[in-house]
């Protein structure tokens, strides 16, 4: 491969990356709001799963979560710097459940697909 030809590859990889993840960003976000979290703590504890989640993605991803009631939000104002908290409602908690059980199943098939190869 030259130069430009790499090149062209790598931008490509990029960006199929990118759709992987995005698509599995709505079920690390859910799967880490069982407690109340604020955006930066969870942009941290995706991090450190290994879950890539900027702050340009994540806020508005939280606000059409809570747009959708999955989430609702809170603010706390009692501590050194107010801070915007969700968590999962009902219907998100069932939502949780079912994109769950829909990754497990995508998961399985999957594994089965690559292990043809």
């Amino acid at each position: 491969m030259n130069d430009q030809e790499q090149r062209e590859f790598d931008k490509n990889l990029e960006n199929l990356r990118l759709e992987l993840r995005r698509g599995t960003l709505v079920l690390g976000v859910l799967s880490r709001l069982q407690r109340p979290q604020y955006g930066y703590s969870l942009v941290e504890e995706l991090g450190a799963r290994g879950i890539a989640a900027e702050a340009g993605t994540l806020y508005p991803l939280l606000r059409r979560l809570e747009a959708q009631q999955l989430l609702e939000s809170v603010w706390e104002t009692s501590g050194p710097k107010p801070r915007k908290y969700y968590v999962l409602t009902a219907q998100g908690k069932v939502m949780l459940g079912l994109l769950t059980a829909e990754w497990q199943e995508i998961t399985k098939n999957m594994i089965g697909l690559l292990r043809e190869e």
